[in-house]
């Protein structure tokens, strides 16, 4: 986990979450997200100056920033806000409310709402980009948990089995001849 502290080290301007942002999505030189060719040039715009941080693609004659295509697009709201408010989302142990974020990045709740439905978005997006198709098989099993107790004589009665027990239940999924997904959840009765 990255503490906000780090983060705003790490992301101290606008300028450095683009340039952090632009390494990461293209690592060899920007890529125009209309046309997909590699060749681009930095726009040299007057009127927004060297911060606005535009590519210009002379052959699909477009002109594009890094976050064109992202969660960050068509948002006033600067990066290092951004990348703030994530690592808010991912190191708090209970969920975050919108209210709360908004008091700690002295910003208006309506916007953080906003920006929040956008990350919460794209992060499932991800999730469902595996789908398993064609047939599939499901299983569960109980892990962990204390061992049963010994069996006695007089006690003709057996131990809890299957759902009456406080193992942790793992869900199994399985292809037909192909990928396999596991998870975890929460006993029955349970709720986060």
């Amino acid at each position: 986990m990255t503490s906000l502290v780090s983060i705003y080290r790490r992301f101290p301007t606008h300028d450095a979450a683009g340039t952090h942002l632009e390494f990461v999505r293209w690592p060899h030189g920007p890529v125009c997200p209309y046309c997909g060719a590699a060749k681009a040039a930095r726009k040299n715009d007057a009127t927004r100056g060297l911060t606005a941080r535009r590519w210009q693609r002379w052959g699909c004659d477009r002109s594009f920033s890094v976050t064109v295509g992202t969660i960050f697009h068509n948002s006033h709201v600067d990066l290092q806000r951004w990348f703030l408010l994530i690592g808010l989302m991912l190191n708090a142990k209970k969920g975050l409310s919108s209210s709360q974020a908004a008091r700690d990045l002295d910003m208006r709740q309506p916007t953080v709402w906003s920006m929040m439905h956008r990350i919460r978005t794209a992060m499932g997006r991800d999730a469902e980009a595996g789908l398993l198709t064609s047939l599939v098989e499901i299983d569960e099993t109980f892990v962990g948990g204390k061992p049963r107790k010994a069996n006695h004589r007089d006690d003709d009665r057996p131990g809890p089995r299957g759902r009456g027990i406080s193992k942790q239940p793992v869900v199994g999924a399985v292809e037909r001849g192909g990928r396999m997904k596991a998870k975890v959840t929460l006993p029955r009765g349970e709720r986060r």
